[in-house]
């Protein structure tokens, strides 16, 4: 008997084009904001001691009854017409079956054939304002499950020792979003999957259900891929990458996952129908479980809650509370910026709109704002392979710094210094700046003016230059200077004790 093939070498990614066009589906998870979890009056709250936010109704102890979180209900309704959907008049709840430790009751109770939510749409614009349509087929409520900790060199299930399990997660309402099948993205479905996350988290935060934060799971991805042949229209046997929580993850995970089929099917091999999971070190994923289908779930109607029935009148009343549009939104924030539209794109695909608007609410230039985030912020966080807001840099924390060198008490390179020591922990820039004594050296005492004088005695070919004439020497002094200083003199003071001490008049 012959061996079905089921793995090879991944083409490159031009090669997996060149062959075959991708199809994608998203499954997003958004956990609510609510006070309390979907079926329960235990917190929902997160980094709280492990095991300490449940009850009886969460660990499904027999003779606990579920109750539903209304507010979770409103919150799904919103969400659904911020998705373009329509809103079911009726909808009930349905038991999903599987067994696993991070599901006490053995079921997670789900939405099946009736979700809250159907039929939308989002136009999700690319990098470079080309405009894609998405296709929303659901977005329906559930319950999230426990979170395993696998103790063991790798963290990962795969040669983990032993799993806590921490059902503090268990229960708190979420909203799946899933999407009908993408096709003729081509090129670009690695794009776009980053830019359709980042629609949908841009759409939680503004309605405000959501912290949306993906670095604790709050807003997760399930890339779902096939390949098709060039010129079929038959669709191929899907992977599916779970829980991604970053918009960059999610894009590499599209663009492997498109070139490891790509290298099975080229070789004659076979996908297997499978759940994947993503591997940030060597951006990869590795083989999870078989994928289930509906069937294997077993649903049928949860018989411990009644349907759920909205109104026509307080479906409208909500949607007279929905925010701004995200693409009006953008459409503004261009305009009042005066950023180029490549600009502004940029800081769209970096996922950083949100952080640059608080820190210009906060008193922050735009131009401002935006070096602060796209720059250093950026490239702390990449050096820490981590998304920028993961950072815990506050936008308060930026108008703080920006203020600092606007008074003259520190300059850019300090406020760099100072920046790394609050994502250290060590406290405000105000405080860290007293507490390491980094503000700007005031020639108050004649220290600056006695660091000048040795950096002219110990350079004369150089003041000699500058008395010559040719003022752009100067720089050669600033060098010195800061040396003595400790990088905290100010540029434009040496400059100008220079020229004083030279006698020439600008």
């Amino acid at each position: 008997m012959t061996e079905t093939l089921t793995d090879a070498e991944p083409l490159s990614y031009e090669e997996a084009l060149e062959h075959f066009d991708p199809v994608l589906g998203f499954e997003v998870h958004v956990e609510l904001n609510t006070k309390t979890k979907m079926f329960s009056s235990a917190p929902n709250a997160f980094g709280d001691e492990p095991n300490t936010n449940v009850n009886e109704v969460c660990l499904g102890l027999p003779g606990t009854l579920p109750v539903v979180n209304g507010k979770a209900v409103e919150y799904a309704v919103m969400l659904g017409l911020a998705l373009n959907c329509q809103i079911a008049e009726r909808c009930r709840f349905a038991r999903k079956q599987y067994f696993y430790p991070d599901t006490p009751k053995n079921w997670q109770t789900s939405q099946y054939d009736e979700p809250i939510a159907f039929d939308g749409y989002l136009d999700i614009e690319l990098d470079d304002g080309e405009v894609f349509r998405v296709e929303i087929e659901r977005a329906h409520m559930e319950e999230d499950a426990g979170k395993l900790t696998h103790a063991g060199t790798s963290g990962r299930i795969q040669g983990a020792d032993y799993s806590l399990v921490d059902y503090n997660r268990s229960g708190i309402p979420l909203v799946e979003i899933v999407t009908k099948p993408i096709v003729g993205a081509g090129a670009r479905a690695p794009e776009l999957a980053r830019a359709y996350v980042s629609a949908v988290r841009d759409i939680v935060k503004g309605l405000g259900i959501s912290d949306a934060k993906m670095e604790r799971g709050n807003v997760r991805c399930d890339a779902n891929v096939s390949m098709m042949p060039k010129g079929t229209t038959t669709f191929g046997t899907r992977s599916e990458t779970k829980n991604v929580n970053s918009m960059r993850a999610v894009e590499h995970a599209v663009t492997y996952e498109m070139r490891r089929h790509a290298g099975i099917l080229a070789a004659g091999g076979t996908i297997v129908q499978e759940t994947r999971h993503w591997q940030e070190g060597s951006r990869t994923t590795s083989s999870g479980r078989p994928k289930s289908d509906a069937d294997d779930y077993r649903y049928f109607p949860e018989p411990d809650l009644v349907p759920i029935v909205t109104t026509a009148a307080w479906v409208e009343e909500l949607r007279a509370q929905l925010p701004e549009p995200p693409a009006e939104r953008r459409r503004r924030l261009l305009a009042a910026w005066g950023f180029s539209e490549q600009e502004f794109r940029d800081v769209v695909a970096a996922g950083l709109l949100d952080e640059i608007e608080e820190t210009v609410a906060s008193g922050v230039a735009p131009s401002v704002a935006r070096k602060w985030w796209m720059g250093e912020i950026s490239r702390l966080a990449h050096a820490r392979d981590l998304e920028p807001a993961a950072l815990g840099v506050q936008p308060a924390t930026i108008a703080e710094l920006n203020a600092l060198i606007e008074q003259g008490r520190i300059n850019d390179k300090i406020a760099r210094q100072v920046l790394e020591h609050v994502i250290a922990g060590e406290g405000t820039p105000e405080e860290i700046v007293s507490a390491r004594g980094l503000e700007v050296v005031s020639d108050d005492d004649g220290a600056l003016t006695a660091a000048v004088e040795k950096a002219m005695a110990e350079n004369p070919d150089v003041v000699e230059k500058i008395a010559g004439g040719k003022l752009k020497a100067i720089g050669a002094l600033i060098g010195p200077v800061m040396k003595e200083t400790r990088g905290q003199a100010d540029a434009g003071a040496v400059r100008k004790i220079v020229l004083t001490k030279l006698g020439i008049e600008e």
